[in-house]
């Protein structure tokens, strides 16, 4: 990298307690990838950090002493020095999970707006706390540096009232619980990449976003406005998914607490870690090891049965808040690299005139939909760093030009 490159940066931290994702951008316009990185297996002995070139897809890694998220920090700050030097920076984006009811749009971090986080620390437990270290650690390396907070909540802020409420008592919602959905800044991105790709007609149409990775989440839009989602209150419902259970009858609770003495913390600790495709098939959580294992073992196919089914069952559920459906969308990990899975979703769906183009789905294409499909259906990599990066350069900008 051109340490005298005349352009500042912008640095986006995407993190959570076990690993922190990380991305360089030149700001300029449009933004550039300059590299992208993570610091993985946080708290464990072979941590590590890997960095890839953008311009070149060259990767290094290391070894690291990452015992904790704060030093994480560390480890990217050292790095920028060596590659830009931090004073370069404009700013550093955070993905930041949980905005609560508070924020519907990117916010700079400010002493306010840290309170908020931590007053909003026991909605999302696995997230927030992580998050608020890594911009405290940047607050304590340079007071000076902007920060600002992107939320994954804001994407769905503005559902109908209907789609937010719980069937619980009233009391419940000036708590502010109520469904939130998030993935909000991956479905902010494939919605803008719609129209990048020329697809205006179909972004102003009635879309479900399919963000299927270890985290699992679907999105209805028409007219551009979030409608529905699948995720609610917290990350752990609706769609099964690598880890975590989705949605499950809320009797569990007291029933397992009868039967097995579970406290409220070990059901937590198995909705969110020890079920979705790990708990079904008892191998793995990765759809890749379970593709390969559905042959032999009975467990690995049941548990992508079940996945394939639920999402079937969620797309028709969309489909009848959008009165119809113009667009499905495939992205994240499983959405983007798994053909089989996108086929045996889609296999279901015939009734609402989704055809899928076998080889143009083996190969992934970005449209795998046949032509004489009413739906069309694509395959769109989402860039959650980006977004970030785009909602940071669109901030300052706003900043500026209101000077």
């Amino acid at each position: 990298m051109n340490r005298l490159s005349p352009s500042p940066f912008i640095l986006t931290i995407n993190g959570g307690s076990s690993s922190i994702k990380f991305a360089l951008f030149r700001a300029v316009d449009p933004l550039v990838p300059v590299t992208h990185g993570i610091v993985d297996r946080i708290g464990l002995s072979n941590s590590e950090m890997r960095v890839t070139d953008a311009a070149t897809q060259q990767s290094s890694r290391k070894s690291v002493h990452a015992p904790n998220p704060k030093t994480c920090v560390g480890l990217i700050t050292e790095w920028l020095e060596q590659q830009v030097g931090i004073g370069r920076l404009s700013a550093v984006g955070h993905r930041v999970v949980h905005g609560g009811r508070t924020y519907r749009s990117p916010e700079r971090v400010t002493p306010e707006l840290l309170t908020e986080l931590r007053r909003l620390c026991p909605y999302s437990p696995e997230h927030l706390p992580a998050e608020i270290t890594f911009i405290e650690s940047f607050l304590q390396h340079d007071s000076t540096l902007t920060q600002v907070a992107c939320f994954d909540t804001a994407f769905h802020r503005d559902m109908p009232r209907v789609a937010r409420l719980l069937p619980i008592p009233r009391r419940y919602e000036k708590l502010g619980i109520q469904r939130y959905g998030f993935h909000g800044l991956s479905y902010a991105f494939l919605m803008r990449e719609l129209t990048r790709m020329g697809a205006q007609s179909e972004a102003e149409g009635r879309v479900i976003l399919a963000h299927l990775g270890n985290g699992a989440s679907m999105a209805a839009v028409k007219n551009g406005q979030a409608l529905d989602t699948t995720m609610g209150f917290t990350p752990a419902s609706g769609l099964p998914m690598s880890r975590r259970s989705g949605d499950l009858d809320p009797g569990l609770v007291s029933y397992l607490a009868r039967t097995e003495g579970m406290t409220v913390e070990q059901f937590h600790g198995m909705v969110n870690a020890e079920s979705g495709l790990l708990g079904v098939s008892e191998l793995s959580s990765d759809m890749r090891d379970l593709l390969k294992q559905e042959q032999n073992d009975s467990r690995a196919a049941e548990a992508i049965e079940l996945f394939c089914y639920q999402a079937r069952k969620w797309i028709g559920a969309l489909t009848a808040v959008l009165g119809g459906l113009d667009t499905l969308v495939f992205s994240a990990g499983i959405g983007e690299h798994a053909p089989a899975i996108r086929a045996r979703i889609c296999a279901g769906l015939e009734f609402l005139g989704v055809v899928i183009n076998e080889p143009a789905n083996e190969t992934s294409q970005p449209v795998i939909s046949s032509e004489d499909s009413r739906v069309r259906v694509r395959v769109i990599p989402t860039d959650e760093e980006r977004e970030i990066a785009e909602s940071v350069a669109r901030l300052l900008g706003k900043e500026n030009r209101d000077c």
